[in-house]
């Protein structure tokens, strides 16, 4: 019983992770962000405003030297 029961919260985690879980930003996605949005830096993980961001191969950083050690 505890076996059906673990396979079922491990087949609807599944179905969750595929289908409703957040993707990451992309480059792509740029034009549907506000300038006033925050987003992460790829490299430190501090949050920005997205006019102040410098995007770089489809990642945000936060400042030159942060896209530097990438």
């Amino acid at each position: 019983m505890i076996l059906k029961l673990l396979l079922l919260i491990g087949i609807v985690y599944a179905v969750y992770y595929i289908f409703f879980k957040k993707k990451p930003i992309s480059g792509s996605n740029r034009d549907e962000l506000q300038g006033s949005d925050m987003v992460e830096c790829a490299s430190c993980g501090v949050y920005s405003q997205l006019d102040d961001s410098i995007l770089s191969n489809g990642k945000y950083y936060c400042s030159k030297e942060c896209l530097e050690k990438a």
